[in-house]
């Protein structure tokens, strides 16, 4: 049986806006970047691509750090499991969206933020980091660095 060739189209195109998602399952926050400049992480040691130590301060607990998270701006939490966190940040121009993972391990707080799409993402993610940096610092839940 043949289908008709809208139908077949129709089908294709919803089946590809279902699939066009792209959504992380799995906690990320303890692996390297890959190869790209788009992702900044605590747990990776080469220098366009590390971020500095995150030491948090006794009692910080994930619902603290979840609280400062979504004061940046085009925040959503999108998992929230134990002591892992994943918040999406979404692009208002253009709806890019960038994954920041959060981790607590001991009295380090794990960080990971990656753009989904494209090569570079022009410090976007660096810069995030930072910023949430220092409203963790401010917030009294990690220590500045000395």
């Amino acid at each position: 049986m043949t289908l008709p060739k809208w139908l077949t189209l129709s089908s294709v195109m919803i089946l590809a806006a279902c699939g066009a998602g792209y959504k992380t399952t799995t906690d990320r926050t303890e692996q390297r970047c890959g190869d790209s400049p788009r992702c900044v992480s605590t747990q990776d040691s080469r220098e366009e691509f590390t971020l500095a130590p995150f030491t948090l301060t006794p009692n910080a607990n994930i619902n603290q750090i979840e609280q400062v998270a979504l004061t940046l701006p085009n925040a959503e939490v999108a998992a929230k499991e134990g002591n892992y966190l994943r918040v999406e940040y979404t692009s208002s121009v253009f709806r890019y969206v960038d994954d920041m993972e959060l981790k607590i391990e001991g009295d380090q707080l794990l960080v990971r933020s990656e753009a989904r799409i494209g090569y570079y993402d022009f410090d976007v993610n660096r810069e995030r980091v930072e910023a949430f940096r220092l409203k963790l610092i401010e917030s009294g839940l990690i220590e500045a660095n000395p």
